[in-house]
């Protein structure tokens, strides 16, 4: 029976006869999808000083791989790549969508960030970023005080860590 699903990370819906495994917006395990009706979605958080500091990093870091992604997927010339770096350049853009709206701002700043023409150098790079975002993340988790900024901190590591198993398999 087809039924109305949420991602309780990023609050948007997905339409299916079951949860997919992740969010296909956010990436968000499937542990974050609920019946719609059954959802609880909350961006309305009061954030202290710390939190605060590390959502306006986080969003940063969300736009400067947006940046990044996007560039590599219009300059590498294998499909895989393009296809690839896209996809998570989708997701990267979804997860600075989540801290936009945590932090209660009217818009997502924007990126200028660069790439190679290089699939493997693009590769080399996104692993690093995504190393650079999965340490931080689990940082900011471990600080927050905040229960949804934690929750939103630790299902980021998850999808980072997957993020880094893409690159790590096309590395090897």
């Amino acid at each position: 029976m087809v039924k109305l699903w949420r991602c309780e990370i990023c609050g948007d819906p997905y339409i299916g006869d079951e949860a997919p495994s992740n969010c296909p917006f956010c990436g968000a395990k499937q542990k974050y999808i609920k019946e719609f009706k059954d959802a609880q979605v909350n961006f309305d958080v009061e954030l202290n000083e710390k939190d605060k500091v590390n959502a306006e990093y986080a969003l940063k870091v969300e736009v400067s791989n947006t940046t990044f992604y996007f560039c590599a997927a219009k300059k590498v010339k294998e499909l895989e790549g393009q296809k690839l770096f896209k996809a998570l350049g989708k997701v990267e853009a979804e997860h600075a969508s989540v801290w936009k709206k945590i932090l209660k701002l009217d818009e997502i700043p924007k990126g200028d960030d660069t790439c190679s023409v290089d699939f493997k150098e693009d590769l080399e790079d996104s692993h690093a970023r995504e190393t650079r975002a999965i340490e931080f993340y689990k940082k900011a988790a471990e600080e927050s005080e905040n229960p949804r900024v934690k929750e939103i901190f630790e299902a980021f590591v998850e999808v980072e860590t997957d993020h880094l198993k893409l690159s790590e398999e096309r590395l090897n």
